[in-house]
């Protein structure tokens, strides 16, 4: 998509606040009528940089208190060998998100469990059983320190 105004980016910032805002709050907020809101909500949809809609969970309420980062070295990186690993990961719902990266590890995952057994368990029952893993370090997150919508003014 090409540039983005300040009325896209506005309605972008508002949907990001709060994707349940009405079609008139939004408008409202923004400095459009609803018609005009409603087409530019449209195209960016249609564009791609409206990916979906979503709700923010509470993991601990959730009983997934702990958040693991897993930094993970694959014995091979042909095209197979992460298409394989990528698809394993796909399968595990405790992983959050996982990254293919540059450096010393091939890849960054998220992971959400209940505590430090959950962990364990996951550990030796999914994590460890898929082949090509050579190296792995885990790190369990002690408190997020922010957690930010993407930036929309640079």
């Amino acid at each position: 998509m090409s540039q983005l105004d300040k009325f896209d980016r506005a309605i972008l910032a508002e949907l990001q606040r709060d994707a349940r805002i009405s079609l008139n709050e939004l408008s409202k907020a923004v400095g459009l009528t609803s018609s005009p809101c409603w087409a530019r909500i449209k195209r960016l949809e249609a564009a791609g940089v409206i990916e979906g809609y979503t709700v923010q969970l509470n993991a601990e309420k959730l009983g997934l208190g702990d958040t693991v980062i897993v930094q993970v070295t694959l014995d091979s990186h042909s095209d197979e060998a992460l298409f394989a690993f990528g698809r394993a990961l796909a399968e595990i719902p405790e992983v959050l998100d996982a990254y293919l990266v540059s450096g010393d590890y091939d890849y960054f995952i998220r992971i959400a469990v209940e505590n430090t057994r959950d962990y364990e368990r996951l550990l030796r029952e999914r994590l460890y059983k898929i082949p090509g893993i050579r190296h792995s370090k885990s790190s369990f997150v002690l408190r997020r320190l922010k957690s930010s919508p993407l930036p929309l003014q640079r």
